[in-house]
């Protein structure tokens, strides 16, 4: 039922509020808390402007009935999600990465005549992360050493993805990127930015819903899989069921880095905790 304000803008009722938070978490795991009602009728109105949808119960009859329900969900996941990101995001975890775990991975493998390390960046959202990996990796010189290195970014979000794949990036999303390797791997388009060749090379995108067994199948015997402030938006089941499918993404003592408010007492039964550079990394039993 439609309960329209002062301003005539539509109101989200109790009832599609219910039905529209089940939509969302039977295809995505994110859950929304009573008390979110408000944020989700903010993030969904422009999905009603662009649908030329007068009320929230139109929303939810497109949603279940339109031919077209399955391009918007894609667009409602996007809407509702928050995509900040950025090159070089939280140093303490990326110096983790670069001084403690990948050495740890280099010796490993080595000792097994294994020369490809596997890295998993799970929730990409425009390219930031995987390509900083890239970065850090040809850094450190692993290509010039006959290393095979590949990178997968994922996401839930189509939308994010078409922008991950294009990669050009305005300067505010370089803002923590080290000063000498704007020129060193990066080509300037007047007012964006995009990755040299070699960069791009090591990254390959996908769309992979997290809670979704048959799609995360599809990344097996990763050496690395980041996993950042994504765990959040999910409830205990959703986080348990998306834990589980990291885990058999990972290769036997493989590592995963998770937000640093996600700890979840389902990772201490399946992972070892390990610190390396002040952050604490999860590596699997």
């Amino acid at each position: 039922m439609l309960t329209l304000g002062i301003d005539s803008t539509p109101k989200l009722s109790s009832q599609n509020f219910i039905a529209l938070r089940d939509i969302i978490y039977s295809r995505s795991g994110i859950f929304f808390t009573d008390n979110k009602k408000y944020l989700l009728e903010t993030r969904l109105s422009r999905r009603l402007e662009q649908r030329n949808l007068k009320t929230f119960e139109d929303y939810v009859m497109f949603l279940s009935y339109d031919k077209d329900r399955e391009k918007e969900l894609a667009e409602l996941i996007n809407s509702i999600v928050i995509n900040e990101t950025s090159f070089f995001r939280d140093q303490m975890q990326l110096e983790a990465f670069g001084k403690g775990v990948v050495p740890r991975l280099i010796e490993r493998n080595s000792k097994d005549g294994n020369r490809n390390l596997r890295i998993w960046s799970s929730a990409c959202s425009t390219g930031e992360e995987p390509f900083t990996l890239a970065i850090m990796l040809l850094e450190a010189g692993l290509h010039l050493r006959n290393w095979s290195i590949n990178i997968f970014g994922s996401d839930i979000s189509p939308v994010v993805l078409r922008s991950a794949e294009s990669a050009f990036y305005e300067k505010y999303s370089l803002r923590n990127l080290p000063e000498p390797y704007l020129k060193k791997y990066f080509l300037n388009d007047g007012d964006t930015f995009r990755p040299k060749r070699n960069v791009l090379d090591l990254v390959r995108f996908k769309k992979i819903n997290l809670i979704d067994s048959l799609e995360t199948r599809q990344i097996r015997e990763m050496d690395v899989i980041f996993c950042r402030n994504v765990l959040i938006y999910f409830d205990d089941a959703s986080r348990k069921k998306a834990i589980s499918h990291l885990y058999d993404s990972l290769a036997k003592g493989g590592y995963l880095f998770l937000g640093f408010s996600e700890m979840h007492h389902n990772i201490t039964r399946l992972f070892r905790p390990v610190s390396f550079e002040r952050s604490v990394v999860y590596q699997k039993i």
